[in-house]
């Protein structure tokens, strides 16, 4: 078994994407950011260059990794025996300390976010302090809110921009991370895949948003999801979810997914009664010292 540190997307994607598409549910995160990376470019999440890196071992690849500075690494779940994973896992915090990566922390299924935090303690001194404990979510059967709150749902558009660059900008904040790359270049992606679905009141006011990232590998990741302070309480989150979801699957995707947050009830008992069902839970680890 070996890691290997790949700095090219296209190269990555030529090595890991049997790989990435062998479990897309598992791995929804790295097929929708590395998607983004090549319909966008390399600095569709910051200023600084991406990195990715595999695990070889028996032919094939076994786990990977990737990083989009300043944010965290993220891990797959690695396809070996518990025992070897470990094994690989500190193997990888040995090597990335030794190459002087300055990690803000790990994303990865619990298990392996566990371990990783626990070998780069080892290899560093930094404290790795949990940040966020989430569940991965899979749709089953969608069903709408009972009763629906008043409104519609429609695609945003280009007379949308600033509003979605705001929102998603107070959705990073409201999540305690900084906002992926220019808010306004973000909200111009979205508008022009039709990647962002807006709930708004008869009058026509906007109330909240749901986004949906590109289909790649038959999955769709439902997010952000996001309602302001002042519209809360009303209905309207679930609403947009349930009609960014529907458009998901008219797209044709075949498995439609989201993250929540498992601190906050409220948005996990809303997504389970539309019909998410959860599939793994996942932990966030921030690196301090």
């Amino acid at each position: 078994m070996r890691w290997v540190v790949i700095e090219d997307l296209g190269e990555f994607l030529g090595v890991a994407g049997t790989f990435l598409h062998s479990r897309p549910v598992l791995h929804t995160v790295p097929l929708t950011v590395t998607e983004t990376l090549r319909v966008r470019g390399p600095q569709a999440y910051g200023a600084e260059a991406p990195v990715f890196g595999v695990l070889e071992g028996a032919g094939a690849v076994r786990g990977a990794w990737f990083r989009t500075p300043p944010y965290r690494l993220n891990l797959t779940p690695l396809d070996l025996a518990e025992t070897e994973a470990e094994a690989s896992v500190e193997a990888l915090a040995e090597q990335l300390a030794g190459l002087g990566h300055a990690l803000p922390g790990v994303s990865a299924e619990q298990a392996t976010a566990g371990a990783f935090a626990k070998a780069w303690q080892r290899h560093t001194g930094a404290k790795a302090e949990l940040h966020q404990r989430q569940q991965l979510y899979r749709l089953g059967e969608l069903k709408p809110p009972s009763p629906m709150p008043e409104g519609r749902a429609r695609v945003a558009g280009t007379r949308d921009r600033e509003l979605l660059a705001r929102w998603h900008e107070e959705f990073a904040e409201a999540v305690g991370n900084a906002a992926a790359g220019d808010a306004g270049s973000w909200a111009a992606a979205r508008i022009r895949y039709g990647g962002m679905v807006l709930w708004e009141t008869p009058e026509g006011v906007p109330v909240s948003m749901a986004g949906t990232h590109p289909m790649v590998a038959g999955q769709v990741r439902v997010a952000p999801v996001y309602t302001p302070v002042e519209f809360r309480g009303r209905g309207y989150a679930g609403a947009a979810t349930v009609a960014a979801s529907r458009g998901a699957l008219a797209a044709g995707a075949q498995d439609v997914l989201l993250f929540t947050d498992l601190a906050n009830t409220t948005s996990n008992g809303l997504y389970r009664s539309v019909g998410y069902r959860g599939v793994a839970e996942f932990e966030v680890y921030d690196f301090l010292g």
